[in-house]
């Protein structure tokens, strides 16, 4: 199906996206606001992030019924970047419509640069780690608002000492409003016809529950107004785009890795293949609009897609609809959000916080007992998110990845001797400790590049110490690739070979790799004759080599002198 043809609504379907579209948006009102109090901006630029962000991305993202919006990982990521940038973005809004204008840029290059691949070299130890640190995040965060105490402290953890060392100065009253909301959330929660909707119902009771019995606690009014209107055009602050810079990509990475899942968890109901590529532009394009539009920055949101693509959305329109019925709403009643207390949004924020937790433990427990490596990866991770500044954290994050990336793939390099057994078939046995002259030698060669590791190849293969005629045939089926450390082996090696009056084979060459050994002369040391390319059948190319190589061995005239000496031998020992 063409992009076109999504977009044109189908009668049949269009009724249940209409309804699915108003649970949805109705459902980015108390998460909206309690992301932005995440944040510590205004409420309203995250009820604002689920209009014309999400509506644009609905329009142009490869996976039909992702919903991208602002989500907990990226607004704690904003409230970083901003941090370290040393920008107030209450005092200055623009910095923070900045920041989703790059968020934009970096997306939509990313997918340009047809980059969506790099999202899965972030391995699930980290994004493990990463999203743990930040569900606690979120929780410290939310202490002050939920206890009526704000903690203080150089770092998250000190933060929580002082939380706890104060206990005598919590407030009750908002305490007690914040356990009310918990105990809501979790007992509608139990209940299918209630699940969904669990958090709004729990808003709107707590908020009439504390303005009718006139509770002195905190709302959103005490730290602004929500006008009952659409969000005005407003220019981001270009000259902080140099303050802003790095944080923002940390925010763009945090964002496209956490969506990257949602293709496979909901696939196109109308059996397109979606792309993250294309996913990547999409969620761009609606970050360089929302960033006009006073929106904060967004990406793909499991949570609200579940709400979604659970509910029966059957095309793009269920995405539309929710960003236009969320303007609705906010319209016709925006200002009464101003009642909502912070204690409550707190609460909220704190069942979300845990249902990450939860939801990634079986994860961490996982990965504890598959390998002690990734292990120690998830907890720096874990720990760095509460020590240092969320941004740095997913710089981290990938640089560990990459090193995980790193380690795997040399342990999986394999250097084998394959010899044929009577069947004539070939198999894997261990390597020689020295290659036997005037015979030929197939080392099967396996990793994940072609000879990138090296150090680890050199330390398997067997001595070339005083051996004479000997062929060593080195089998790269597998490699699609070269590099030039690997090139620079292959010049060395046969070199080493010539010297001693031994020579060195190829076989099983793939094409790119030959067009490099062309390129780069090496066929010329080695012998075109000498380089077999892959062919269709298993061995074939080896088995060519090999009938190549004793034909060489043959014409040696050591060899002949050798065998000459072993026929002598054997007619002295029949006398």
């Amino acid at each position: 199906m063409s992009y076109l043809s999504s977009l044109k609504p189908d009668m049949k379907t269009l009724p249940k996206d209409i309804i699915v579209g108003f649970s949805t948006g109705l459902f980015s009102i108390p998460e909206g606001m309690a992301y932005a109090s995440l944040a510590g901006v205004h409420p309203v630029y995250g009820l604002y992030s689920g209009m014309v962000s999400t509506l644009v991305a609905a329009l142009s993202t490869g996976t039909i019924l992702m919903i991208s919006t602002l989500t907990s990982a990226i607004a704690l990521s904003t409230a970083s970047a901003l941090s370290m940038a040393g920008v107030d973005a209450n005092a200055n809004p623009n910095a923070l419509f900045t920041i989703t204008f790059l968020v934009g840029v970096t997306m939509f290059v990313a997918g340009l640069l047809r980059l969506g691949k790099l999202v899965s070299f972030v391995s699930n130890a980290v994004m493990t780690g990463f999203v743990l640190g930040a569900s606690m995040l979120i929780i410290i965060g939310e202490l002050g608002d939920f206890f009526g105490y704000d903690p203080t402290g150089a770092n998250d953890f000190v933060e929580i000492i002082n939380w706890f060392v104060n206990i005598g100065q919590w407030d009750l009253t908002t305490t007690m409003v914040g356990v009310s909301t918990i105990v809501m959330v979790v007992a509608l929660k139990r209940f299918k016809k209630t699940e969904k909707m669990a958090s709004i119902i729990a808003l709107l009771v707590m908020s009439v529950v504390v303005f009718v019995l006139k509770l002195p606690v905190a709302l959103v009014e005490s730290i602004g107004t929500i006008p009952r209107s659409l969000p005005t055009p407003m220019l981001p602050g270009f000259s902080l785009i140099p303050q802003l810079a790095l944080g923002s990509v940390s925010v763009a990475i945090v964002a496209l890795v956490q969506g990257a899942g949602i293709s496979t968890a909901y696939p196109n109901p109308d059996k397109s293949k979606s792309s993250q590529n294309r996913d990547f532009i999409g969620e761009g394009l609606g970050n360089l609009a929302g960033s006009f539009f006073q929106s904060m920055g967004t990406g793909g949101s499991l949570s609200r897609t579940s709400i979604s693509g659970s509910g029966g959305a059957k095309s793009r329109w269920g995405g539309i609809f929710a960003a236009l019925w969320l303007a609705l709403i906010v319209l016709l009643f925006g200002p009464l959000a101003e009642l909502v207390p912070l204690a409550v949004i707190a609460g909220l924020l704190f069942v979300i916080g845990y249902e990450l937790i939860s939801a990634r433990l079986p994860s961490a427990i996982l990965i504890h007992r598959v390998s002690l490596s990734s292990a120690a990866a998830m907890w720096v991770t874990f720990l760095s998110a509460l020590f240092i500044p969320l941004q740095w954290t997913i710089f981290l994050g990938a640089g560990l990845s990459l090193l995980l990336y790193v380690w795997a793939s040399s342990q999986n390099v394999k250097v084998h001797h394959l010899l044929k057994n009577e069947q004539g078939r070939f198999e894997e046995q261990d390597m020689p400790d020295v290659y036997p002259s005037n015979q030929a030698t197939v080392v099967s060669m396996g990793g994940t590049d072609f000879f990138a590791e090296v150090p680890i190849v050199e330390e398997e293969l067997p001595s070339k110490e005083g051996v004479q005629n000997a062929v060593v045939i080195f089998r790269v089926r597998g490699h699609e690739s070269a590099s030039s450390t690997g090139m620079k082996f292959v010049q060395r090696y046969t070199q080493e070979l010539k010297q001693s009056g031994n020579l060195l084979m190829l076989t099983g060459v793939q094409p790119h790799v030959m067009d490099v050994l062309k390129r780069t002369e090496i066929m010329d040391l080695i012998g075109e004759e000498n380089i077999f390319p892959v062919q269709a059948g298993y061995g074939a190319s080896t088995d060519t080599a090999l009938e190549a190589a004793q034909v060489w061995i043959d014409k040696q005239p050591d060899s002949q002198l050798a065998a000459s000496d072993e026929s002598t031998s054997d007619d002295q020992d029949q006398a």
